[in-house]
């Protein structure tokens, strides 16, 4: 089955001070099927569901914080209240991967954290930028270690691009991850430098048809950092681009 293409809100963070609504109501013109927040900006999560809702699409996943136990309760309501299933872990610093001793206590944070989404009825997954990939342990990535180390429920969301940006193959990851892949991030630019400025995808050097025939994920979520162009006409063109050619689905509507 074709994964579904979402967004990362993330991308259109400059527009969102404007108000998120708009930028809901502007994807879900372009026929994205799903949306994926990190944060709500001015919108509450009541006002947020509805607001993707009315624009034809769904919530595919969330980007939340490793948070203190005391603040679980609270972060899980809010993504309950927006129809969120899966919670994604957005971000742990390159410390947390350095060795085996800070890969085994990162792994049983997260571990600990999945008892509370999975009792909530949700699932969760971890999200990595390039160090996950370019620190390596032994003869594995960083990745690769923590994924070992964590429950079997916890799935991946594989930046595929900072995973090229690290120096890996990001098919191959997607590939020896499987279903454990569940959602991917898709983006593409130069591929050379963190700090490089993102292009619509299919504008870049990633091999997106290779990482398409690898992935056997739910959802392609778009996300760009940065971009040189215009932020919006590039979200534009990146859906325009893997529903096309087959490589994900937006609205049924769009056809």
């Amino acid at each position: 089955m074709t994964a579904q293409i979402s967004v990362q809100l993330y991308s259109l963070r400059e527009l969102a001070k404007g108000g998120l609504g708009a930028v809901v109501d502007a994807v879900g013109r372009m026929g994205y099927a799903g949306v994926e927040p990190a944060g709500l900006h001015d919108l509450t999560p009541a006002a947020f569901k509805q607001r993707v809702a009315d624009a034809g699409m769904m919530v595919s996943s969330g980007h939340v914080a490793l948070v203190k136990p005391a603040q679980v309760n609270e972060l899980l309501d809010v993504q309950q209240a927006i129809g969120n299933r899966n919670v994604v872990v957005a971000f742990l610093p390159p410390e947390r991967f350095a060795d085996e001793a800070a890969i085994a206590k990162t792994a049983d944070h997260l571990n600990v954290f999945n008892t509370s989404v999975r009792a909530r009825g949700m699932t969760l997954g971890y999200h990595n930028h390039w160090w996950e990939f370019s620190q390596r342990i032994g003869d594995v990535t960083a990745h690769a270690a923590l994924f070992a180390r964590l429950e079997r429920n916890v799935f991946a969301e594989v930046d595929t691009y900072w995973a090229k940006v690290g120096g890996v193959d990001p098919a191959r990851v997607v590939a020896e991850l499987g279903e454990r892949a569940h959602l991917l991030h898709i983006k593409d630019g130069p591929a050379d430098d963190p700090e490089a400025p993102m292009t619509a995808v299919g504008d870049g050097v990633v091999d997106i048809a290779a990482i398409i025939a690898a992935s056997r994920a739910a959802w392609h979520v778009v996300e760009l950092d940065r971009c040189a162009t215009d932020m919006l006409e590039a979200v534009a063109r990146s859906h325009s681009f893997l529903t096309r050619r087959g490589y994900a689905q937006g609205q049924a509507w769009l056809g």
